[in-house]
């Protein structure tokens, strides 16, 4: 594992956010959310762009078995709900080869598998139907829109209770640094208000009304 995935794997989706903001970054996957709270996922990015099927149709992938550990499988199904990309083949396969984990922007199924593995999935929704025949391949690891965030393939993903944020690899040092400052920053305004102090007086004294704002 890279020195930055290990940095990201401390860091929240929340600080990262901020860090996002301050640089002026995109990278917030809206609308993606964990199919189990308690999920957590880090690491580089392989993409898939989907589309309509044509006819005869194309399929919808057989990559699982070439990816490396760690890497998270990255989705874009254009946000559709009515045909699933992943399920519980995928599932088996992706858990038996130590992914990082599945992004999807659109809908995946067999959640029964995956929450039984503790395999993260983060999607836009579930459902039963097939995307066999309906949606196929468009392109490999080209960039892809994720909840109106870019995502180049390699690019560093962070996902846990609250959604999934995307680093692109150009940025990621000066996304992680200011994430890990906005981490120590938020961690001593917690430590003074436990200790009592009020909390607008520790947001003042610590520059909490900045830590994400442009500079």
């Amino acid at each position: 594992m890279d020195d930055n995935i290990q940095r990201a794997s401390k860091l929240d989706t929340t600080s990262i956010s901020d860090a996002l903001d301050r640089l002026g970054i995109a990278g917030q996957c809206l609308g993606i959310q964990p199919l189990d709270h308690r999920f957590r996922l880090t690491g580089r990015a392989f993409t898939i762009l989907y589309g309509p099927a044509s006819a005869p149709p194309g399929t919808v992938g057989d990559y699982i078995d070439d990816l490396e550990p760690d890497t998270v499988v990255v989705l874009d199904n254009g946000g559709r709900e009515n045909a699933t990309v992943w399920g519980d083949i995928l599932t088996t396969m992706a858990h038996r080869r130590g992914l990082g984990g599945t992004v999807i922007d659109g809908a995946c199924r067999d959640v029964h598998l995956s929450l039984s593995l503790g395999y993260p999935i983060f999607s836009r929704s579930y459902s039963m139907r097939t995307g066999k025949d309906r949606v196929q391949v468009e392109a490999t690891n080209g960039p892809v829109n994720i909840g109106d965030a870019r995502v180049n393939a390699g690019d560093l993903l962070r996902g846990d209770a609250d959604g999934v944020v995307a680093i692109p690899r150009a940025h990621e040092k000066a996304v992680l640094d200011i994430a890990e400052e906005i981490d120590v920053v938020e961690g001593r305004i917690l430590a003074a208000v436990r200790d009592g102090m009020r909390l607008v007086d520790a947001r003042r004294e610590f520059g909490y009304h900045r830590l994400q704002s442009r500079r």
